[in-house]
């Protein structure tokens, strides 16, 4: 009896290794065979909380494959949980498939709008994402239900995250109450891991409604709401001068008028707060409001604020990062071959500044106790749960986030294969997560550790609904 207890004690770590090494090569074929999708997603480019075919697409694959889908969850049309298990531990993985406005792009290393598109493009990499990560809840599914694992995995397909922060109004549903650990991951231009963070932000759209006449004949007769806008952005200008270091502040016209010669009746600026710390951007906002308000009065103009949510600064895990880390680098197997390599090359002339070599894919980059420079509403889930994510090449290096060329490369091989590496990745830290109780504790008291108290309060307006018109840019006065 003892003889045979020893055995299973040195049989059973290589057991367990090949068990993992069938849920990482399962992701990896999952991920090329939900490539077409991706492309779908790709071509499609739909805005924020407008991702209906997106969203159709991905929840088909997932119910195919045995999940229980739940559509419409946090009172969002698009947004989905897909599920499969019982049970603890709940281990969630998210998922995204947002564009961007004015990115649309053929899949060639020179600037072509596509003819055919609506003006949006994947500038952000998220339809492959919401499809990598899918491709990974499915193969940690296939070992649960082969009796391998025991527990629950949970997918999220999250809407509208460029400004539309569908994962507050997820988190503040309570979707992510019962996980025990939650991972995302992000397509970029380079390898990356480590405990990093990201910066808060607020996003606020300020219209102004004034009365329109005729610009020459009688001007005396119009408030120019475009004026109210324009002193609107000067104030937010010299407000930059008197704010915390770290402070961003970002504004863009989505709405200026039709016309030289009519005094503009509407005009709407979408505006960004952001800083490493939410506390501090909750302070700048009220701020950033006075510059708007001081627009309005100086034009005799109505001021409408739409309020859209913030999103918190990322509480980084460390516990969680180094098994990511040592997964993503153990996996990393990116290279080019000629025909990609060509593509990188010719879409490198194109880049502002000198360009990383192209073996730079072949490494991964710690970036522990750094920010990402950006904001992601995958912030609010990490005040609630131990969060951890990493980020793969799906780029060509040095090609820069929002940019046409991440548009590109989204459409080839090149990112077919930061995808696949992502899924294979998340499959892995997943597994590690399912069968380590240990791992799991440790986590989730870094976590308590580094709320030190605090409690988390979502950065919106009591029972404000999910901004699902934000990216409406027919909106007019009286509309």
């Amino acid at each position: 009896m003892r003889l045979l207890s020893l055995l299973a004690l040195l049989t059973f770590p290589g057991l367990a290794l090949a068990q993992k090494d069938a849920a990482i090569k399962s992701a990896g074929t999952h991920a090329d065979a939900n490539w077409p999708a991706a492309l779908k997603i790709w071509n499609w480019a739909e805005p924020g909380y407008q991702e209906k075919k997106s969203a159709e697409e991905l929840a088909a694959i997932a119910e195919k494959a045995g999940f229980k889908v739940t559509k419409g969850v946090a009172k969002i049309p698009t947004a989905f949980t897909a599920e499969f298990g019982s049970g603890k531990p709940v281990i969630g993985i998210l998922g995204e498939f947002d564009a961007l406005p004015e990115l649309s792009q053929e899949a060639v290393p020179f600037r072509s709008p596509r003819k055919d598109g609506n003006g949006y493009g994947h500038a952000c990499g998220h339809h492959l994402f919401g499809t990598a990560s899918l491709s990974a809840s499915i193969a940690i599914a296939e070992q649960i239900k082969a009796g391998k694992l025991k527990g629950t995995i949970r997918f999220y397909m999250c809407p509208a995250e460029e400004g539309g922060a569908a994962k507050v109004f997820m988190t503040r549903a309570g979707l992510f109450d019962d996980c025990d650990t939650v991972l995302h991951w992000h397509p970029g231009a380079r390898n990356s891991a480590g405990d990093a963070s990201c910066l808060a932000r607020i996003a606020v759209k300020f219209r102004f409604h004034g009365t329109p006449a005729h610009a020459a004949g009688s001007p005396e007769k119009g408030r120019s709401a475009l004026d109210a806008l324009v002193l609107t952005m000067h104030g937010v200008e010299l407000l930059r001068e008197h704010t915390p270091d770290g402070t961003r502040l970002h504004h863009t016209v989505t709405s200026g008028g039709g016309a030289a010669n009519v005094v503009p009746e509407f005009a709407e600026g979408f505006f960004y707060v952001r800083h490493p710390k939410a506390d501090v951007v909750q302070k700048l906002y009220p701020r950033v409001l006075k510059c708007a308000q001081a627009g309005a009065l100086a034009t005799e103009t109505k001021l409408e604020v739409a309020y859209l949510g913030g999103t918190m600064d990322i509480l980084p895990n460390d516990t969680l990062a180094q098994v990511a880390k040592k997964n993503l680098t153990a996996l990393n197997d990116l290279k080019y071959d000629d025909t990609e390599t060509k593509f990188a090359l010719r879409l490198r002339e194109t880049f502002p500044d000198k360009a990383p070599p192209l073996d730079e894919i072949e490494r991964v980059f710690d970036v522990s106790g750094k920010s990402s420079g950006g904001s992601t509403d995958v912030g609010d889930v990490s005040w609630v749960v131990p969060v951890v994510g990493f980020g793969t090449a799906c780029w060509v290096p040095g090609t820069p986030g929002h940019s046409w060329q991440a548009v590109a490369c989204g459409g080839t091989t090149i990112a077919k294969k930061g995808m696949n590496l992502a899924a294979r990745t998340l499959a892995a830290t997943a597994y590690d997560l399912f069968t380590d109780a240990d791992l799991r504790v440790a986590a989730k008291a870094e976590l308590t550790k580094r709320l030190d108290g605090r409690k988390y309060t979502a950065m919106l307006e009591k029972d404000q609904p999910p901004p699902l018109d934000y990216r409406d840019s027919k909106r007019k006065s009286g509309e």
